[in-house]
Order: structure tokens, then sequence, then C-alpha cells
């Protein structure tokens, strides 16, 4: 098992480390001043220096992110399952999901910021926004991409609507729905960040935009960083999660990397 895994963290920490040498060397040859791009040894010594600072700012947003990840996935899967039980809804709901989607999501931030206020409830909101049609669209196609024959077989026992829908129908999605839910993990932190810039006072996205205003591009940075690697757990968190809830999925779900 451990030859196994150590590959797939070898990868991307390489990765990482391609990337900070490419942002050193582009610091290097092009001279661009540090309060545009700051040296990574600079964001590193910030993030040493903040850390009390940073882990304050980031306890509101790992809130905002959790929260709006578990709404916006229940949220999601309810749509889903309601598409593909009542035929009415669909013809009503589908349209509205699309429309949805043309809508700008930083427009929706200050509507959201007057009707609910400055506090967690927009920042998860807007999660819960960003992350709900992702989970929602792949729920369904998988519902409805469930085997003709499966279908077949479960009327033949007997099955109701309802009977085939939660035991055939949604075990078949399973592996739709899991690629829904970790393109919903890594967006996670999109929404919450967008609902800090418009407005808060506490949070990764406001402490960005501190940190820019007094010209501490380091700090920013430093947060950036913070944020990144909330989206690359999360995404791999859920990953892992998803292959130990679906053995039986495992070639389907698992990810290459």
């Amino acid at each position: 098992m451990r030859s196994e895994y150590l590959p797939r963290l070898l990868r991307p920490l390489l990765a990482v480390v391609i990337l900070i040498a490419l942002w050193q060397l582009v610091i290097t040859v092009t001279g661009v001043p540090r309060y545009i791009l700051p040296a990574p040894l600079a964001v590193g010594r910030a993030l040493i220096a903040e850390r009390a600072l940073l882990a304050h700012h980031a306890i509101t947003t790992v809130i905002e992110i959790l929260g709006g990840l578990i709404g916006g996935v229940l949220l999601g899967l309810v749509t889903a399952l309601s598409l593909a039980r009542f035929r009415p809804l669909r013809r009503t709901l589908l349209p509205l999901l699309l429309v949805s989607q043309a809508i700008p999501l930083f427009a929706l931030a200050p509507i959201l910021m007057l009707w609910l206020g400055y506090g967690l409830g927009p920042k998860i909101l807007m999660a819960m926004i960003i992350i709900y049609f992702p989970v929602a669209s792949t729920g369904y196609d998988g519902l409805r991409q469930t085997p003709q024959g499966w279908l077949d077989l479960a009327r033949t026992f007997g099955l109701n609507r309802r009977q085939v829908l939660f035991r055939v129908q949604l075990p078949a999605a399973l592996p739709s729905l899991a690629s829904g839910l970790r393109m919903a993990a890594s967006a996670a932190p999109i929404g919450a960040v967008i609902g800090e810039w418009v407005g808060a006072s506490r949070g990764l996205g406001f402490l960005m935009l501190n940190a820019n205003a007094r010209l501490q591009i380091d700090v920013m940075f430093a947060a950036l960083v913070v944020l990144v690697v909330f989206a690359i757990l999360l995404y791999f968190g859920v990953d892992a999660l998803l292959r130990l809830a679906m053995p039986w999925h495992r070639d389907g779900v698992a990810t290459e990397y």
C-alpha cells in the first residue's frame, strides 16, 4: 500500500517545487518589483511571521467553506433526485437551473449582503450557490444514464418508482455524482472569498483586501497560499472519502494524479 501511495504523494510535491522554481525564475529574469510579485521566500517568511493572523482569519473562511459545501451538496442531491422522480418539476426547474448559471456570481454578492448583512450567512450562501450546480447537474445526469437493463430488471422484480430511484438509479449515479462532488470541493473556497471581498470583517478574503490596501503584498500572497492549500485538501479529502464509500467503483472514482 505504501509503494502505491508514495508516487501519488511525490508527484504533487514535485509540481509544487517546479511552480516555486518558475516563480523565482520569473522574478530573477524580469526584475519585477516586490510590491507587484513578492519572492517565494518572502511569502514563506510572511506565512511564518503572520501565522497567528492567518489562522485567525482562516477559521472564519473554513467555517464558510464547510457550511457552503455541506449545504450545496445536500441541496444539489435533493434537486437531482427530485428532477429524476417528478417529470412536471423537471420541465419547470431545469430551465431555471440553466438561467441561474448565466448570472455572474459577483453580481449576486452585493444583493446577498444587502439582504442578509455582513455575517457568515451570505458567505455560506455564496459557497452553496457555486457548489450547488455541479452537484445537481452531475447527479441528475447520472440518474438519467442508468442502464436500461437495470431498470427493466428492477421492474421485473416488482419495485415501484421510488424503490427504483433509491435502490437502482442512485447507486448507478454515484460515479457521476462523485465527479460533481470533487468539482464542488475544489470550487468551494471561491464563493466564500467572493463574499468576503464584497463585505466582511474577518476571513482570508478580507485579509487579502486589507493587506493589498496596506501594500503588504507578501501577506496577501500568504493568504492566497492558504486558500490554495484549503482547496487542494478539500479536493483530495473528498476523493479519499469517495474511495472509501464506493470501493466497488474504485477504478471509476479514482483520480489520476
